[in-house]
């Protein structure tokens, strides 16, 4: 099945809206980086075609959910927005595989541990990146904010370290584990 990831996007936001360029915009910095990191480990035979596909849709999700700062005014938290464009690409027929990487890119991933600890509103289930291509999405989505202050900076590592450790330590020691494994 050939994806168009835009043709795709362009289902669920207008093309000539703020938030449509803002997600296009993140999703195609974060398929530069996926693609960047996985020809850094060519040796792990990462699928390239999926990766730049499955990044330009990892944040589908997010119109559904209220995220004012970045034009989102949809009713879920933002925390949502994984889970709901697992749902959207599923809806649409798409392999499975995209939607897990939507569903398993929040955070450093989310155990079933952290949804129960902290009551988040999400499906009791882990959203985890298990695959190499989602732990290279994930990771690489991490370098870039959509918020409007920091979306033109390429974060450093420490700085995403330090900032996944404020939500859970272990989403530090994921990222950093996957950072040593990409030689970031």
């Amino acid at each position: 099945m050939a994806i168009d990831p835009v043709e795709i996007i362009s289902q669920f936001y207008d093309p000539d809206s703020a938030l449509f360029e803002l997600l296009v915009d993140h999703s195609t910095k974060v398929a530069e980086k996926s693609l960047e990191i996985a020809k850094g480990v060519s040796h792990l035979n990462p699928d390239l075609d999926f990766i730049e596909n499955a990044a330009m849709l990892h944040d589908i999700g997010i119109f559904k959910t209220s995220a004012p700062k970045i034009g989102c005014v949809g009713t879920y938290p933002y925390v949502c927005h994984g889970y709901l464009g697992r749902e959207l690409l599923d809806g649409l027929g798409v392999p499975r595989e995209f939607g897990l990487v939507s569903e398993r890119h929040t955070g450093a991933g989310i155990t079933l541990e952290n949804i129960i600890a902290a009551d988040l509103p999400l499906p009791h289930r882990n959203m985890v990146p298990v695959t190499l291509e989602e732990k290279i999405i994930c990771c690489a989505d991490k370098f870039y904010s959509k918020s409007p202050k920091k979306r033109d900076r390429i974060m450093t590592r420490k700085k995403i370290e330090k900032s996944l450790a404020k939500l859970n330590p272990g989403h530090a020691q994921r990222f950093a584990s996957w950072a040593d494994e990409f030689n970031l």
